[in-house]
């Protein structure tokens, strides 16, 4: 994907985002909020350039039209550079996307099920599911629960989440994991939404150049393409259109309306 990009014009530069500049739009229109019987107005403004690092220790200033934060568990971050919860009125409401770790396990199992077995997601939010490539190797893993949120600091793997949260529940729902084996693991970051898990998509309400696709929580490898497409009519179009995804906006966060989604891996 990122070669067919660049041979349609796409750069790639890698570098830490350390400043986003703005203007006020000459327009002069503002956007309100209401809480209780009180309402505050925010003027409207447009980012113009961003200030980046680049690996080598070198300053860069970057102009552009339009900007799409899709920096994944780093969307908070991006966001608060512009003062996405720091401000006033809307801008006292943060882009709620934190970096989240997960542990993948894969898993000998050569009693286990096999032929035929599907994806497996339980309502506990254990899942398991058969490594087509590699006969008898499961991948495992389950999300914690809030209280056992580790610590996301560093992406080491915590070997004895899986003996006590992931494979006793695979016994329960299938004896013959009795005799099954850890073979390798590794851990990743969810670009986790704190307010309901799902994808934050659309044009901001007070920046109104910057176009957020972020908040998957582990489900955007499944849905990125239609997200792919939707930011691309934002930027291009104006809003997505293909499929109505307007409730998949940025009010959602200022009125704290969560728009759950049951049994996401």
């Amino acid at each position: 994907m990122r070669r067919k990009a660049e041979s349609l014009g796409a750069v790639y530069l890698p570098a830490k985002l350390t400043g986003l500049e703005y203007q006020q739009e000459s327009n002069e229109g503002h956007r309100a909020t209401t809480d209780g019987d009180q309402t505050t107005t925010t003027p409207t403004r447009s980012l113009t350039t961003a200030q980046m690092r680049l690996r080598n220790g070198e300053e860069r200033e970057i102009s552009f039209s339009k900007l799409v934060v899709a920096a994944g568990a780093w969307s908070g971050e991006v966001g608060r550079l512009a003062g996405l919860g720091t401000g006033e009125g809307i801008l006292a409401s943060p882009i709620p996307v934190e970096p989240r770790k997960r542990f993948v396990y894969t898993a000998h199992a050569p009693e286990g099920p096999w032929e035929g077995c599907p994806v497996y997601n339980d309502y506990t939010g254990m899942y398991f599911r058969p490594d087509s490539s590699n006969p008898q190797h499961f991948f495992c893993a389950r999300s914690p629960l809030e209280e056992e949120e580790p610590d996301a600091s560093d992406l080491s793997v915590d070997h004895s989440f899986f003996d006590t949260h992931i494979w006793p529940l695979m016994v329960e729902r299938c004896p013959a994991f009795g005799n099954l084996k850890v073979k390798s693991s590794w851990a990743g970051y969810y670009d986790y939404n704190t307010l309901d898990q799902n994808l934050i998509l659309g044009f901001h309400p007070v920046y109104t150049n910057m176009c957020i696709a972020t908040g998957l929580s582990g489900h955007g490898i499944q849905q990125s393409p239609a997200v792919g497409r939707a930011v691309m009519e934002c930027v291009v179009d104006g809003r997505s259109h293909s499929i109505n995804l307007d409730r998949f906006g940025f009010g959602r966060i200022l009125t704290r309306q969560p728009l759950k989604e049951k049994m996401v891996m």
